[in-house]
């Protein structure tokens, strides 16, 4: 079955709004592609790491790596069974997993709490199983704790949250104990910075990342920083 991002390249082809470099997946495989998976990197002394599901990981990895702390932001899956599972095995469903990233971070600079304040403005945190056009478990909301503190930290947003009336719906995001990230192929690194024309990014991703860049203006990295 396609998956909802191809559907939205399939029907933006028929109106004549997408060129050949159409969403990944949709047609044939262009040969520039690298479907081996990227390397997770190690933290340096005094990072620390974070790690989110919240829809289209496209979009959230070009939003964290944005921020001003964060050295890197890996996309991959996370919350599922199934070991180092390929792009198309988490869109065919049975993993488990959803998109996520993972985010290393100075925590001198850009505190836990604030990139969870980031997290609950730059998607929708009240449809479940969905983001805008993309239906399905994998575009889950999630938000990963690594020690008890965070965890504490986390609900104390969604409190926060929903007691600001910031959305009219509940939030449905899970709030789940960390276990194994595995990076996607590598071809899905830096794709909003990659592929600006690619008509998923245009029309969905960034709308979504000038919605958080609104919110949070000194939250951004000076150009070439």
């Amino acid at each position: 079955m396609l998956r909802m991002k191809q559907l939205l390249v399939l029907l933006l082809a028929a109106l004549g709004a997408v060129s050949c470099e159409a969403r990944s997946g949709a047609g044939a495989t262009p040969p520039q592609e690298d479907h081996r998976f990227a390397e997770l990197p190690k933290p340096l002394p005094g990072e620390a790491v974070a790690t989110f599901a919240s829809g289209c990981y496209w979009c959230a990895e070009h939003v964290f790596e944005s921020l001003k702390g964060v050295r890197t932001v890996i996309s991959g899956h996370a919350g599922g069974t199934v070991p180092n599972p390929t792009y198309e095995q988490v869109g065919r469903g049975g993993t488990g997993h959803a998109e996520a990233i993972q985010v290393y971070y100075d925590p001198k600079v850009i505190s836990f709490p604030t990139l969870l304040k980031v997290f609950f403005v730059q998607h929708d945190p009240t449809t479940l199983n969905r983001q805008g056009p993309d239906a399905g478990e994998e575009y889950r909301s999630i938000a990963f704790y690594r020690t008890p503190q965070e965890k504490q930290q986390i609900e104390a947003e969604i409190k926060r949250v929903t007691a600001a009336k910031l959305y009219s719906n509940p939030i449905v995001t899970q709030v789940v104990p960390f276990k194994a990230f595995y990076p996607a192929e590598r071809y899905h690194q830096d794709y909003f910075v990659n592929h600006p024309d690619n008509p998923y990014i245009r029309n969905v991703s960034t709308p979504r990342y000038n919605h958080f860049a609104q919110a949070f203006p000194e939250l951004i990295k000076k150009p070439g920083t």
